[in-house]
């Protein structure tokens, strides 16, 4: 097996992305080595090329939507094994809030992917074992890797948003996360509604499995919403505040507003909370085994983030066109190097 393994890091705050020459890292008690295949680049890897999350320890190398296989084990680790696919994602904390999901109640410095220590943006990564996701084989590296993030964060939110088959469910913006939270509306059995700007973005939705389709440069998205009887959840995937406020009015009755998308503040009415019993909350990500249960139902429900692909050398130009909200819709490095 070769000793050094290409990687990119970033080595200091605000610093380019380097394709550097890496040894191997070994695994150290309770963690595993993956040799990844395909990394998502996500909106939050800026955390650490910008240096504006505290703490960070430079160099680093970023990525948190990570699939690769097993191929190492170090000590004390039993449930995982060499040759395993896993996936990596966001959270991979340790302490009692974490391992119950609660990670913003984290009461040790949060441990996170591309973050606390080095992530999939390189040939190899070393993970903690709790922090693994199995997954299913017939789902590919790279429709997979999006999931860890982005796919999770939707899937999750609307798992536990009360809300039940055939009820409203909408969709506020069909980016990045809105086309994985449209699929998995509507896979879960909602009636599944679209919002966003341009006639364009209908067909998209349509497409998606939307039965409705809101174009708020054209119509109110509240009013249209309160014409199929209100929504019981509306999940906010934009990252416009005037967008999310636009959507609240919508809701029906004991509806709620889950917001996922990182804004600046929201207006609300109190009197709209208070007449219908209506909520806003936000919703964050998820553990190892939400990650996991994520790629189960993706694959046996054929829920598929839509991807541009880039080989691990063109990490620059594929960071840039993320961050351009230009890709369609998520951007996955094939450090495998296999399409």
């Amino acid at each position: 097996m070769a000793k050094e393994m290409r990687a990119v890091q970033v080595a200091q705050p605000k610093g380019p992305l380097e394709v550097v020459e890496r040894e191997i890292p070994e695994p150290q008690a309770e963690w595993v080595r993956i040799k990844v295949q395909a990394c998502g680049i996500c909106h939050s890897d800026s955390l650490v090329k910008d240096g504006t999350w505290p703490g960070i320890q430079y160099p680093r190398v970023p990525g948190h939507e990570v699939i690769g296989i097993i191929d190492a084990v170090g000590p004390g680790v039993a449930e995982w094994k060499s040759g395993q696919r896993v996936g990596i994602g966001w959270h991979a904390g340790h302490c009692d809030p974490c391992r119950r999901g609660d990670f913003f109640a984290c009461q040790v410095a949060l441990l996170t992917t591309g973050i606390s220590f080095d992530g999939g943006y390189a040939e190899y990564m070393v993970a903690p074992a709790e922090a693994l996701a199995s997954v299913p084989e017939d789902l590919s590296a790279i429709d997979g890797a999006p999931l860890m993030c982005a796919g999770v964060t939707t899937f999750n939110a609307l798992r536990n948003s009360g809300a039940r088959p055939g009820e409203v469910v909408a969709v506020l913006g069909i980016g990045g996360l809105g086309h994985l939270g449209v699929q998995f509306a509507v896979k879960m059995g909602f009636k599944t509604v679209a919002i966003a700007r341009g006639k364009d973005k209908g067909p998209l939705a349509k497409k998606l499995g939307a039965m409705h389709y809101i174009d708020s440069q054209e119509k109110n998205p509240a009013a249209e919403l309160n014409k199929l009887g209100g929504a019981k959840v509306i999940i906010a995937t934009v990252t416009n505040a005037e967008a999310m406020t636009a959507a609240l009015g919508g809701l029906a009755p004991n509806g709620v507003f889950i917001v996922i998308g990182a804004a600046g503040p929201i207006s609300v009415d109190p009197i709209l909370l208070i007449s219908g019993r209506r909520s806003v909350k936000g919703w964050y990500s998820g553990t190892s085994i939400d990650s996991q249960d994520t790629l189960k139902f993706s694959a046996l429900a054929g829920v598929q983030s839509m991807n541009e692909i880039f080989p691990l050398e063109r990490v620059t130009e594929a960071y840039e066109h993320m961050m351009s909200g230009k890709a369609r819709f998520r951007v996955v490095l094939d450090v495998e190097g296999k399409r």
